[in-house]
């Protein structure tokens, strides 16, 4: 391929010049030098691990749309490295951005959008998405992040199923002023979107163990590894301002350099990316065996750590091609579970991580946009491909994938030992949105007592290193802000998630977060009628479009933006993410969900086997005659004898306990079922002591 000159502003108007021929892209192999000797082989390459002798370089991508490419691959080769147009764009008066900086603003961390809900001109603002590996947010930047929530933005901060915030509502003029203001509270947004690999998850959970510190330090070595080298962000941004940083660990800086087996670029200014990054975004996720809370198999690579008997990491399994996108009636677009790779020793994984990318750099496509993820090219390649692709850029055979336990899910919510004296508090914020008196109380608590803070890929926060003599006043003032204890939030709600859709997100097809408390609780009201007992629950995700951004196709039940008002309905996910659903019904509207989840849940509650989870259950009974119970359905069997209970004898004891009810944004009956059960509850536990 050849190589794209690096363009100043002097040089900007040659792209204004419409009679400027493109070249067609021949692929974007790199520049290969055959016959670089290897890299030194650890000593740990015995002979139960096999290696490649004498590894021949990649061949030339077969691809039969070398002459046809996306416009956005047409802009980021224009882009002078991710640079041009968005650096003119964003000096103009006008309170949006053209086509192209559109596209590559992305790459920055922000995305631009309007208000949906206002009918003639358009109102233009931006979203900006922080990155924090691990979900780690320094206290500094958390409370920087809420400043600009109040200053700039819509006074709300949402925190991500990618463990980072979004900041919603900052206007044109004041992006650089947010951005730097980021950037010096040792932030970033960085990669934070765009065709790059995105926001590496790891556990939130604060927890002095050596495989957790090993997954969270390897996430982080990974992050550093990817991200960008050629300066773009701060030139924008910082206007080329050196900001001060950690310094990158030793490993990560010579895997980056490392072409024994032609993964880079060489002399590039972005030595794995090169001019045209990545066909589509990116995904990674590294966990420790048992521990789910990162949806591993949604992402384009997971990386479990493999320990000893006795505790001490010593390599990795790799999962490859998770994905959740899709698009509605087109089967050649569907979600899919990562699969087994291989096992890599612990000295080899950035290396093995690299090679991947630079697979999916190479052989993507970049054509056509919906099948540019890597989950189509290893569909269409098979594992066995792909995989021996990927072994040409590593220079090594991986190994045998080692088993592991079971998957559980983690929600880190409520109170735990971190395992060095303090204690970390795990907080949950029904769909990751903070606003009003709690974000002025988690504000004052993170300050008062200078927390760092964790977030989760649940859309939840984690307060870490607190002292133990600080939890009851710290549980009362969080409390008052409805940031409860997970017994005093609805089971529900506990494991729901929902993407932001309506109003500024342009694909959204309907709501999703604005719509899903009020779906929970007709859920919760369902659950009632048809005799499920309150502590039983469900995996329950909406989005207002098929994209999946809070990953539906992994749930129990799925509700996927299909219309104005409806949604596609998906079953048969598990409580522990391991199995994708299905789509059970199309374009239901949203006024009639208990026409379909009435006959589920009571079917479920009376039919299903012990503790048979609804997913399973969905899935055991099979849609068919799912569909004919829905079809059939006349409402529950009404019993003989039924209990009449009067929860309030009086209005002004209802009144009370409604004003308090509203603050938790349920009603007056579900808070008093709830302290009547919990006072139960508590004196079973008293009798049983």
């Amino acid at each position: 391929m050849r190589t794209t000159p690096c363009f100043g502003a002097s040089n900007a108007a040659i792209f204004k010049d419409t009679k400027v021929q493109i070249e067609s892209c021949q692929g974007l192999k790199s520049s290969y030098t055959l016959g670089l000797a290897s890299r030194t082989v650890p000593a740990y390459w015995g002979s139960n691990c096999s290696r490649i002798g004498a590894v021949s370089t990649p061949a030339k991508p077969e691809t039969v749309t070398e002459n046809k490419r996306s416009k956005v691959e047409i802009f980021k080769e224009q882009s002078n490295y991710i640079r041009y147009p968005l650096n003119e764009e964003i000096l103009t008066d006008a309170p949006n951005i053209n086509e192209a900086a559109t596209q590559l603003i992305k790459f920055h961390g922000s995305y631009q959008q309007y208000n949906r809900d206002e009918r003639g001109s358009r109102s233009y603002s931006f979203m900006l998405r922080t990155k924090n590996p691990c979900g780690k947010v320094p206290t500094q930047l958390y409370l920087t992040m809420d400043d600009l929530a109040d200053q700039f933005g819509i006074g709300t901060l949402r925190l991500t199923t990618r463990q980072t915030f979004q900041l919603h509502g900052v206007l044109k003029k004041n992006l650089k002023t947010v951005m730097s203001s980021i950037i010096k509270s040792m932030g970033s947004t960085l990669g934070a979107c765009g065709d790059l690999n995105r926001n590496v998850l790891a556990p939130p959970a604060p927890l002095v163990r050596k495989d957790y510190l090993f997954a969270q330090q390897t996430a982080e070595n990974i992050a550093s590894l990817l991200t960008p080298q050629s300066g773009f962000y701060y030139d924008v941004w910082v206007d080329g301002e050196k900001v001060l940083t950690a310094e990158e660990p030793p490993e990560v800086t010579k895997a980056r350099n490392d072409n024994s087996h032609g993964t880079n670029f060489p002399d590039s200014p972005e030595p794995i990316y090169g001019t045209q990054f990545l066909p589509r975004k990116f995904k990674i996720a590294v966990t420790v065996p048992t521990d789910n809370s990162v949806d591993i198999l949604t992402n384009d690579i997971g990386v479990v750590v493999v320990s000893d008997d006795d505790g001490e990491p010593q390599g990795f399994n790799i999962y490859v091609g998770g994905g959740m996108g899709r698009t509605h009636r087109m089967e050649t677009t569907f979600p899919r579970l990562a699969e087994p790779l291989g096992y890599v020793p612990r000295e080899e994984i950035l290396y093995a991580v690299k090679a991947i990318v630079a697979t999916q750099r190479d052989y993507g496509r970049r054509d056509d946009r919906r099948y540019s993820r890597m989950k189509y090219l290893i569909s269409s390649w098979g594992i066995e491909k792909f995989r021996s692709v990927v072994e040409q850029y590593w220079g090594r055979k991986f190994q045998p994938f080692h088993e592991l336990p079971e998957w559980e899910f983690k929600s880190y919510v409520g109170w735990h030992e971190q395992g060095d004296g303090n204690l970390f508090c795990g907080l949950h914020v029904d769909n990751g949105r903070i606003g009003g008196k709690m974000k002025k109380t988690l504000r004052e608590v993170i300050e008062k007592y200078y927390l760092s803070v964790r977030l989760t890929p649940n859309q939840n926060i984690i307060l870490c290193d607190i002292r133990n003599s600080w939890k009851r006043p710290m549980t009362t003032a969080l409390a008052q802000a409805g940031l409860l204890p997970p017994r005093y939030v609805d089971p529900l709600n506990l494991t729901a998630m929902a993407c932001p859709a309506m109003p500024l997100c342009p694909l959204a097809i309907t709501e999703a977060e604005r719509g899903v408390p009020d779906i929970l609780k007709r859920i919760r009201a369902v659950f009632e009628k048809v005799g499920l007992k309150y502590s039983e629950s469900v995996v329950i995700r909406v989005t207002g479009c098929p994209n999946g951004c809070a990953r539906p196709y992994m749930a129990e039940l799925g509700l996927v933006g299909d219309g104005p008002n409806s949604y596609q309905i998906w079953l048969g996910g598990k409580p522990n993410q391991t199995s994708l659903a299905r789509p059970f019904m199309n374009k239901v509207k949203i006024q009639d969900l208990e026409k379909v989840l009435e006959p589920l849940f009571y079917h479920w509650k009376c039919k299903r086997q012990s503790k048979e989870p609804l997913g399973d259950f969905t899935t055991r009974l099979g849609f068919e005659k799912l569909q004919e119970l829905v079809d059939k359905w006349k409402g529950p069997a009404v019993s003989a004898s039924r209990h009449n209970l009067k929860l309030f004898a009086d209005k002004e004891t209802y009144e009370a306990m409604d004003s308090v009810a509203k603050l938790q944004n349920k009603t007056a009956n579900q808070l008093a079922i709830e302290v009547i059960r919990n006072f139960v509850a508590s004196q079973q536990n008293g009798r049983n002591e």
